[in-house]
């Protein structure tokens, strides 16, 4: 078996599958796999649980060199963040720059993008529809996504120190292990009635103003 079928076989996916169900497949391998789902006190299955996300890693990111290679040999036009508004699509990818602190997105269409690991600190990113983004370990902090659209995107370990997340819709979102202390969420949607949509695993909230105004303690 050659190295290039093994991280398709990592990824549960069948050789050539497109960079889209690529992504696909991490994001519900790394949900299904990550160590704050598991118990701490079994070690057992936490040590699995990081041996599978190291695999899981490295299959993406192999894979992703590949196809990305592959699609800019083809189609040099093409960006892997390109969006729909006009006035952004002079940034460049954030592979070539991942220091993104302080920019401006607001209003963008940031839907099904990978920004794992980058640093949007202080980003204006009001109103950004940022739907099933994977943004794992991001660097948020202070960042503006008052009424931004976060519906189901993966922000594990993401760091949202004082973010703006005013009448930002966080239902499906998954905030495990993300650092929310300072953070905003004032009329932020989080509930269908009674019932919380949002994961909020090892999340650290102290401070953070809640949905209904009321301070985290």
């Amino acid at each position: 078996m050659s190295d290039l079928e093994r991280y398709y076989r990592i990824l549960e996916l069948e050789p050539g599958a497109t960079l889209e169900e690529v992504n696909q497949a991490y994001k519900d391998l790394v949900f299904v796999w990550h160590p704050d789902r598991i118990p701490k006190e079994n070690l057992r299955l936490q040590q699995k649980a990081q041996d599978k996300l190291k695999a899981i890693n490295e299959a993406r990111e192999k894979l992703r060199s590949v196809k990305t290679k592959h699609q800019t040999t083809h189609k040099p036009s093409s960006s892997p963040f390109h969006y729909e508004t006009p006035s952004q699509t002079s940034q460049p990818p954030p592979k070539q720059n991942p220091d993104l602190s302080g920019k401006d997105y607001s209003r963008a269409n940031l839907s099904n993008k990978d920004l794992s690991g980058r640093n949007l600190s202080y980003a204006n990113l009001s109103g950004a529809n940022l739907s099933d983004t994977f943004m794992h370990k991001v660097n948020l902090r202070g960042a503006n996504l008052s009424e931004a659209n976060l519906f189901r995107a993966n922000l594990l370990l993401a760091d949202l120190r004082e973010a703006n997340l005013r009448a930002a819709n966080l239902i499906g979102a998954d905030l495990s292990g993300a650092d929310l202390r300072g953070a905003d969420l004032t009329g932020a949607r989080i509930r269908s009635g009674e019932r919380l949509l949002v994961k909020l695993i090892g999340a650290n909230l102290a401070g953070a103003i809640m949905p209904d105004g009321e301070i985290h303690q």
